[in-house]
């Protein structure tokens, strides 16, 4: 099952909606039946509402209606558009990215043996087709990194690996744009130079976890037209049960949490020489079974 949120072409409130398997889109709202508990106006709702939300959707597409619109009459935003916490995200999660990050800077780090964690603004969210905001007042290093995201769906604490998957809602693209140079100003924190505005584009859709094998999902990223990044995630180097167990660990996860589970290599800054985006340039981020995000860079 595939969802999005969408709007009219001509502007209005987003709403989720079903794709349907001629590509068309059921609002969700205005045809799930209703169920007590559950609010069907955002994505947030629907994840929140759990087994009882789910039931409705999957009556629905069984028995899609008979109206419908067209993907292409519509605009479509961030599935989760404003999640309700930080974005959060791993760094280093494939071999081949981690060593071509400490080659460029010269640092012999060890292999972590924990994930490294942080943590992008909810701001930072952008659509899967709008503009990246480029200021080069503010810095010209941006870079690419296309990552499987993962929304969490029951909450928890505490979560054991062995149980960690059953707390999946779904999957979707991310793209982790990042401001190299501020990434590395502040005190080696990496907040700023991944939360600038629009620097997290997501979407076109949200798969649910029983919809797609997240284990084995080519992963790739272009450049106006010229393929940068083409891994697949069974190369994770922390797979989803250690990093959601990790991640939980003291810490609640709660229904439309995103996770941003890392990068492979071909990033830009450790190319020689190193590359970044500018204005113009098309960024397209591709995961395998979900979709492609495609996002000029600038306006």
């Amino acid at each position: 099952m595939k969802l999005v949120t969408y709007s009219p072409a001509s502007g209005g409130t987003p709403r989720p909606g079903l794709v349907l398997d001629d590509g068309c889109i059921a609002d969700i709202p205005a045809n799930a039946a209703a169920t007590p508990g559950v609010d069907f106006s955002t994505m947030l709702g629907i994840i929140r509402g759990g087994a009882a939300a789910r039931k409705a959707l999957d009556a629905l597409a069984a028995r899609p209606p008979a109206a419908a619109v067209a993907m292409a009459d519509v605009k479509l935003h961030a599935p989760i558009p404003r999640p309700a916490k930080n974005v959060f995200c791993v760094g280093w999660n494939y071999l081949e990215h981690f060593e071509e990050g400490a080659k460029k800077l010269q640092d012999n780090r060890e292999l972590p043996q924990w994930p490294v964690f942080f943590s992008k603004a909810p701001t930072a969210v952008n659509g899967p087709f709008d503009p990246i905001p480029f200021d080069p007042a503010i810095s010209t290093s941006l870079d690419w990194e296309v990552e499987l995201g993962v929304v969490i769906g029951p909450g928890g604490k505490d979560i054991k690996a062995e149980d960690a998957m059953a707390h999946v809602w779904g999957y979707t693209v991310i793209n982790d744009v990042s401001w190299r140079d501020l990434q590395r100003r502040h005190g080696g924190q990496w907040h700023k130079g991944k939360s600038l505005d629009g620097t997290c584009p997501m979407g076109p859709v949200l798969v649910t976890a029983d919809s797609l094998d997240h284990t084995n999902l080519r992963v790739t990223c272009r450049v106006n037209g010229v393929t940068k990044q083409d891994s697949n995630t069974k190369f994770l180097y922390f797979k989803l049960p250690r990093l959601i167990h990790d991640l939980s660990m003291g810490m609640t996860l709660e229904p439309g949490d995103v996770i941003s589970t890392g990068t492979p290599e071909g990033v830009g800054f450790a190319r020689n020489p190193p590359e970044f985006l500018k204005p113009g340039d098309l960024l397209e981020t591709e995961i395998e079974g979900i979709g492609t995000l495609r996002n000029p860079i600038g306006g």
